[in-house]
C-alpha cells in the first residue's frame, strides 16, 4: 500500500505542476530564457525518433530524457555522441551509468557545445588585433534513481550549466525530476519528466569592468576610477514532457514500436514529436520521427536513423546509431553515436 501511495502521490504531483506550467506558459514567450542549448536533443535515437524519448529512454541517454528510467536499465552503461550542429560547431555528450543493484542505479553525464574560436577584429584594428575569442556552453549532471516496483521508477538529476564566451561567464544550478511507468498493455511505457528547475543565468567578467568619469564637463576627475556594468539575468528554460510509448506489431524476432512526447517549454510554445522504431532482433534498428507538430513556422521536422548493435566479447552489447534531422531553411544536422554495456 506505501508503494501504491508513493507512485499515486508522484503522479498527481507531476500533473499538478504541468496544470501550473500550462497556465503561467499560456502566450509564447519566445526567447526570454538563457542557455538555450539544453533543448538540443540528447542521444542518436532519440535524434532519429523526433525527440519522443521520455517514456522510450532505454539507453544512457535517459540521463537527459528522463533520470527516473536509468533504474529500469537491464545493464551498466556508457554512450557517447557527437552532433554537428550549425554554423561548423560541435555538440559532444559522454554519459554513464552505473547500476548499483536490479532496483536502483547512478549516472553521470556531461555535454559540451562549443562554438570554436574566432580571430578579435576593433573599429581600429579590422584585420585583427591577435588576439582570439572563444565560446563554449556545456553543463554537467549527476543523477539517481530507484525502482519503487519492478514497473514504476523515479529519479532526479543535479546539474551545473555554465555558458561562456571570451572572457565573460555565467554558471546556475538546476534540478532535473522524471519518473517511468510501464504498464501491463503491452508493454505500454508512460514517462513524465521536468528539466532544468534552477537559479538564473548572469554574465560576468573582466571586460564589464570600464573607466568612467562622472562628471565629464569638469576637471581634476582621477582617470583611474573604474565600474562595473552589471547584466540582467535570465532564467534557464523549463521543459515539461510526458510522453507514451508502445510496441503495435510484434511478429517473430521483429518489433513495431510507436512513440509520442507532448513538450511544454517556458520559452517557446507546446509541441508534440513522434517517432517510430523498427526493431529486427534488437540487432538493427530503423527509426523516423517528426519533431515541433503544432508549432507555426518550425524549421525542424522529419527525422530518421539507424542502429546496429552487437555482442563484442568480453566488452558487452556495442552499439552504432546515426542520426539526420532535417532543420528547413537551416538545413540539416547529423548525429554519430557509440556505447556499450557492461
Amino acid at each position: 500500500m506505501n508503494v501504491r501511495r508513493h507512485i499515486t502521490s508522484s503522479i498527481l504531483l507531476i500533473l499538478l505542476l504541468l496544470g501550473a506550467f500550462q497556465a503561467g506558459w499560456s502566450q509564447d514567450k519566445i526567447a526570454t530564457a538563457a542557455a538555450p542549448f539544453l533543448g538540443i536533443s540528447i542521444g542518436v535515437p532519440a535524434s532519429a525518433l523526433g525527440g519522443a524519448y521520455v517514456s522510450m529512454a532505454r539507453d544512457a541517454s535517459a540521463l537527459y530524457w528522463n533520470p527516473g528510467a536509468i533504474a529500469q536499465l537491464p545493464n551498466s552503461q556508457v554512450a557517447f555522441t557527437h552532433t554537428e550542429w550549425f554554423v561548423d560547431t560541435n555538440y559532444e555528450w559522454a554519459g554513464v551509468v552505473l547500476k548499483l543493484n536490479p532496483a536502483s542505479a547512478v549516472g553521470v553525464n556531461l555535454a559540451i557545445l562549443d562554438y570554436g574560436s574566432e580571430e578579435v577584429t576593433t573599429v581600429h584594428q579590422p584585420d585583427g588585433t591577435g588576439e582570439f575569442w572563444t565560446a563554449q556552453d556545456l553543463y554537467l549532471a549527476v543523477s539517481y534513481a530507484r525502482s519503487l516496483t519492478d514497473r514504476f521508477s523515479i529519479g532526479g538529476s543535479a546539474k551545473y550549466i555554465q555558458q561562456k564566451i571570451h572572457n565573460e561567464s555565467a554558471s546556475a544550478f538546476a534540478l532535473d525530476i522524471g519518473v517511468l511507468y510501464v504498464t501491463r498493455l503491452n508493454g505500454m511505457r508512460l514517462g513524465m519528466s521536468i528539466s532544468n528547475f534552477g537559479s538564473d543565468l548572469r554574465l560576468d567578467g573582466k571586460d564589464l569592468t570600464r573607466p568612467i568619469d562622472l562628471d565629464p564637463n569638469s576637471g581634476g576627475n582621477n582617470p583611474l576610477i573604474t565600474a562595473r556594468l552589471k547584466t540582467e539575468p535570465y532564467p534557464l528554460p523549463l521543459f515539461y514532457r510526458v510522453g507514451v510509448s508502445m510496441d503495435v506489431i510484434k511478429s517473430g524476432e521483429s518489433s513495431l514500436m510507436i512513440t509520442t512526447d507532448a513538450l511544454v517549454p517556458s520559452d517557446q510554445s507546446t509541441v508534440l514529436n513522434m517517432g517510430g522504431e523498427l526493431n529486427w532482433n534488437d540487432v538493427f534498428f530503423l527509426r523516423g520521427g517528426y519533431k515541433s507538430i503544432l508549432r507555426s513556422r518550425a524549421e525542424e521536422g522529419f527525422t530518421a536513423g539507424v542502429g546496429f548493435r552487437y555482442m563484442v566479447p568480453g566488452l558487452g552489447n556495442v552499439s552504432l546509431d546515426y542520426a539526420y534531422n532535417n532543420f528547413g531553411l537551416l538545413e540539416e544536422i547529423h548525429i554519430l553515436g557509440f556505447g556499450f554495456n557492461f
